[in-house]
């Protein structure tokens, strides 16, 4: 009866760990496999613009035919296209840029809340989510009110003073900066507050006592300790802003170059599906391998400190 009792709980954690894997195995590997079968196939002016392989209507007898169709002339052709290549590069410059404003603006606004009074906390957290109440596509349509040569910013900065004529700021790469830096500022904001509400506060007087100043504590003990949740705020707005396609569509101009409005115009306007399909692998391998890469070597890392 012990060992059968042994035996249930360990059930349990087997079902609790495989929801995930159900959850990644239907709504992540599915589709992803879908769209990889596509990026192999040929173009083809059809319903659906392109030649079917691993048409499980022919059976096992079609199979070796269809291996035969497969074809990786896109993925070449991406290589030998410039637009492509400029498009993956701009993203992932913007996306960067966008990664370090945010880890700037963020982490005082999460430092400030972990440092707030305990009872005031719940409220701040409140007001960094509440965005999330509102649509996303009406959040960064407000900005084009915003932004442009007529809108509240170039009255606000007219009526200061600041300026004689209006500034071009809508439909340019600035606009997209400040749009993503709008738009994913609470994915920053929260695993870093998550990391510094966390931390010991008696780390830092034991730091003063021994002489350490406030600003070389600051970075001795308080950043250090809050790297997980620097890591996690810069995945959760990277990953996401490399493929923006909203906020450069709406908010950017015909020079913005990023790899979610190529990919759009492939699909729905060029109606090239395996092509975008090779864009968006491309994209997915760019982004997963080296979280792959850095997961390895956390793991690693921990295994020798053990």
């Amino acid at each position: 009866m012990a060992e059968t009792g042994s035996r249930s709980p360990v059930r349990a954690k087997g079902l609790v760990v495989l929801v995930p894997y159900l959850w990644l195995l239907a709504f992540f590997l599915a589709p992803f496999l879908i769209v990889l079968k596509i990026s192999l196939s040929q173009t083809a002016i059809a319903m659906p613009p392109y030649v079917p392989v691993f048409d499980l209507a022919e059976g096992l007898s079609g199979l070796w035919e269809s291996i035969r169709q497969l074809s990786f002339d896109n993925y070449v052709f991406l290589t030998t296209d410039d637009l492509y290549i400029r498009s993956y590069l701009s993203s992932l410059w913007i996306a960067g840029v966008s990664t370090a404003l945010l880890l700037a603006i963020g982490y005082p606004i999460a430092y400030g809340m972990a440092r707030a009074p305990r009872a005031w906390r719940p409220t701040l957290v409140m007001l960094v989510i509440l965005p999330f109440w509102t649509s996303f596509l009406i959040r960064v349509y407000a900005w084009i009110g915003i932004l442009s040569r007529e809108g509240l910013l170039n009255s606000f900065l007219s009526w200061l003073g600041l300026i004689d004529s209006p500034l071009t700021i809508l439909s340019t790469n600035t606009a997209v900066y400040i749009g993503i830096v709008y738009s994913y500022l609470p994915f920053m904001v929260l695993p870093l507050y998550a990391a510094l509400e966390r931390m010991d506060d008696t780390l830092l007087e034991a730091a003063a006592d021994l002489g350490c100043p406030p600003l070389k504590a600051f970075w001795v003990v308080t950043f250090p300790l809050s790297l997980p949740g620097v890591i996690a705020g810069c995945l959760l707005v990277f990953i996401p802003a490399v493929g923006e396609f909203v906020i450069p569509d709406l908010l950017g101009g015909s020079d913005t170059l990023m790899i979610g409005k190529t990919l759009w115009a492939e699909f729905f306007a060029n109606r090239d599906w395996p092509l975008a399909s090779a864009v968006a692998v491309v994209l997915l391998l760019i982004l997963v391998v080296p979280i792959v890469i850095f997961q390895n070597m956390q793991q690693r890392q921990q295994e020798r400190e053990r």
